[in-house]
């Protein structure tokens, strides 16, 4: 049984002789990762969204889309409860955390198939995993993930990196992905607590977007017949629709099944969504322009949208 080390993770990250936090848009400190560990020419999404709103789900089928595409991907779950790939590898994957507390934090002792599996279509699928409730910085976890996977040189062959990142962005750690990204996706569905979340994601977007590389790339309306207030928003803040996936009966089945929905049942229904993910990637594959983030004030969002 695999034992749990005591050190806390920011301690052994200091330890190591990792950078200091330093300063990330204004008046943000947030984790410095190793400005040398560059994923290189891949295409590198992040994929962010209130917590529940089906960001795993809308990772995993983008992925099985670009897979279907030809194109070599890999899945990062940024999710301590490690279930971004399990529709894609039909279970849950050992973290990245689990792999290096293994061998007491000594990563040059890791194999690749300690931490990085085959998934549908050949994905290849890393769960990150994050620190022990209470403790570290799911930033350390990320910074780690991708230099083992540089180390590896498992990012020489890649087209494609999907970042699947837990819930709205309420820390500088979870936000680390975005330090890798050329595009951000947000997962919203056509209500008010989503829309309010995307809102951050976008001031989060913001202020990586003043040392980074990274822009906003669409919006993704999820479990959504309507778009409406999705489009009361994006039309006042300049953002885009990028997809639009309904409430579909297949698709929830389909994560019961532990089957992304390339693997479904045929019906009209299920090859309308199989064609959006296709036109999705397509999309993606192509690149756009850059959105520009411009978030709303609170109160501001309360009025657009019709609440007193």
């Amino acid at each position: 049984m695999m034992t749990t080390t005591s050190i806390p993770i920011t301690d052994l990250r200091r330890s190591r002789g990792a950078p200091a936090p330093h300063e990330d848009g204004e008046g943000s400190v947030q984790v410095a990762l190793d400005p040398a560990v560059r994923i290189g020419t891949a295409k590198v999404f992040a994929i962010y969204g209130k917590g529940g709103i089906g960001k795993s789900t809308t990772s995993s089928n983008l992925s099985a889309a670009f897979s279907h595409l030809g194109k070599r991907v890999l899945q990062i779950g940024c999710d301590p409860k490690h279930d971004s790939t399990f529709t894609l590898t039909k279970k849950m994957l050992p973290t990245v955390i689990d792999a290096l507390e293994a061998v007491d934090f000594h990563p040059e002792e890791l194999r690749v198939d300690d931490f990085v599996f085959p998934g549908y279509n050949g994905v290849m699928c890393v769960e990150a995993g994050g620190p022990p409730a209470g403790t570290g910085c799911g930033g350390y976890v990320v910074g780690q993930t991708v230099k083992l996977l540089k180390e590896h040189h498992l990012l020489d062959d890649t087209d494609v990196v999907i970042f699947d990142v837990l819930g709205d962005v309420v820390c500088g750690g979870f936000a680390a992905p975005l330090q890798h990204a050329d595009r951000a996706l947000i997962v919203t569905a056509n209500d008010f607590d989503s829309i309010f979340a995307m809102n951050r994601i976008v001031q989060a977007i913001g202020a990586k977007a003043k040392n980074y590389g990274v822009r906003l790339g669409g919006v993704i309306a999820n479990r959504s017949m309507a778009t409406d207030q999705i489009d009361r928003y994006t039309s006042r803040t300049g953002l885009r629709l990028a997809a639009q996936f309904p409430d579909l009966d297949a698709i929830r089945r389909s994560r019961l099944k532990k089957a992304t929905l390339f693997e479904m049942e045929d019906s009209p229904e299920v090859k309308a969504v199989q064609d959006e993910y296709l036109r999705l990637a397509e999309a993606l594959w192509r690149g756009s322009d850059p959105l520009p983030a411009v978030p709303m004030k609170d109160r501001d969002i309360f009025d657009l949208l019709g609440y007193d």
